[in-house]
């Protein structure tokens, strides 16, 4: 229905300040408060607990809810420290969630987050899921308050209109220019992106392999931009985003970066996904292994699988006698995979959505089922599909607790229960968390 132009549109709240009492931690890196009115607040930038004013960044008179920042400190939280990145605050780089809360808080903040939703959207306590109720440090980022672990391997640098490289504001556009961006890896920061202009592009995603030297960029140009000429203080690789088709193309070196992890060499390539902490692959790969415990014949699938992290990770371990098969959306992660696991004649990769590919391979058995999917979710259609092929054990590999809380969910309607749940801190300085669910049908032991 049009508003009608006489009535007048509801007034916006942005730049009200409000004195609060900071509540619970809440999905998405903020805090809820409520106003003396009962308005409810998300604010970044505070810490249960305390009491600050907080200044309004989006919403109207009319909102269900206001986004504000933490612009005051009033009462602060035993587990604040200073930012130590001059760029993360109020209205500055939206990178960093947590900069301003002691590394073990940042850990605390995000295990509550991942008790709460599976409280609100799973129905389950944490003894339920088979979670201790921790988030686990990856290895060498246990430091001090005040340091910041250096492990961003991927870097998406967005450019301003003067070519200065920077970060996106929180929920904006903007660009907030940095010099040196604390959470990026050595190898990232390296290359300098910083230090130069970059006329006429819209992004330089940089990439630095933990497995290897090799060193990457990524150039997204403006509409109707030329590339310019790529001096960086390390050698790289350079690759561009066509305007036309949005496909990733070789400009000069290597199509590819190579990664290390169980073991194996993977090849990555055009700016393809792998994990950004260097900690992960290894990380995520022995949980998953640990939960499944693969045995010599069995037949697993590996679903989303990239360019073949656990499929490879399975090969091994089921043996000659075992089979694997793996389906990826990505046409340029298929051949990677494919590329990577040739030697391991007992994998198969297709390429295509889960749900459109697993219905045509007629496959109604498997013995291990891994997947990780992208931050939506499984969905509900394919956890059922799954729960029908009677997998004694499956590995939920999740970047997102709300997605891994519904499709928990879902498994339990369709008879499967966590055996165990595990967290990983592997974003830190940010909200996001690595959770790892092994279900298992719940006629087991029940």
């Amino acid at each position: 229905m049009q508003q009608n132009a006489s009535e007048p549109s509801q007034a916006s709240l942005v730049g009200e300040e409000y004195e609060v009492e900071v509540g619970p931690v809440a999905h998405g890196g903020h805090c809820i408060a409520r106003t003396a009115e009962g308005r409810v607040l998300f604010v970044r930038h505070a810490l249960p607990g305390e009491k600050i004013v907080a200044r309004v960044t989006e919403g109207e008179e009319d909102s269900r809810f206001l986004r504000a920042d933490a612009v005051q400190i009033l009462e602060p939280s035993k587990d604040r420290v200073e930012a130590p990145c001059p760029f993360a605050g109020p209205g500055k780089c939206g990178g960093c969630d947590w900069q301003h809360a002691k590394p073990g808080a940042q850990r605390r903040l995000k295990g509550e987050v991942i008790a709460e939703q599976l409280r609100r959207l799973a129905g389950l306590t944490p003894e339920e899921a088979g979670w201790d109720g921790t988030v686990v440090p990856a290895e060498g980022d246990k430091l001090p308050a005040g340091q910041v672990p250096a492990w961003r391997t991927r870097v998406q640098y967005a450019i301003d209109d003067e070519g200065r490289a920077g970060l996106r504001k929180h929920r904006s556009h903007a660009v907030e220019p940095v010099d040196h961006c604390m959470i990026a890896s050595p190898g990232v920061s390296e290359l300098g992106i910083e230090k130069r202009e970059w006329p006429q592009l819209a992004s330089v995603e940089a990439i630095a392999s933990s497995g290897s030297h090799d060193r990457q960029v990524v150039l997204t140009p403006n509409p109707g931009g030329r590339l310019p000429l790529v001096e960086l203080d390390k050698p790289v690789s350079v690759l561009r985003v066509e305007e036309k088709d949005g496909g990733v193309h070789r400009v000069h070196g290597r199509a590819f970066v190579r990664e290390r992890a169980d073991g194996r060499t993977y090849r990555v390539g055009m700016g393809g996904f792998w994990q950004v902490h260097p900690q992960a692959p290894d990380t995520l790969v022995k949980a998953v292994m640990q939960g499944l415990m693969p045995r010599k014949g069995e037949m697993a699938l590996d679903l989303y699988c990239g360019v073949g992290l656990f499929a490879g990770a399975i090969a091994e371990r089921v043996g000659e006698t075992g089979a694997v098969l793996g389906i990826e959306s990505s046409k340029r992660a298929v051949e990677d995979a494919r590329h990577n696991l040739a030697d391991l004649p007992r994998v198969r990769i297709e390429q295509g959505k889960v749900e459109q590919v697993l219905p045509r391979t007629k496959i109604t058995e498997a013995d291990l089922i891994v997947l990780d999917p992208p931050r939506a979710g499984a969905g509900k259609q394919t956890v059922k599909h799954l729960a029908a092929l009677g997998a004694r054990r499956i590995a939920y590999v999740a970047c997102d607790p709300a997605a891994l809380a519904r499709d928990l969910a879902y498994f339990a309607e369709a008879g499967y229960r966590p055996r165990t749940l595990r967290a990983f801190d592997l974003f830190p300085m940010t909200h996001h968390v690595e959770c790892i669910a092994i279900l298992e049908p719940t006629e087991k032991g029940s």
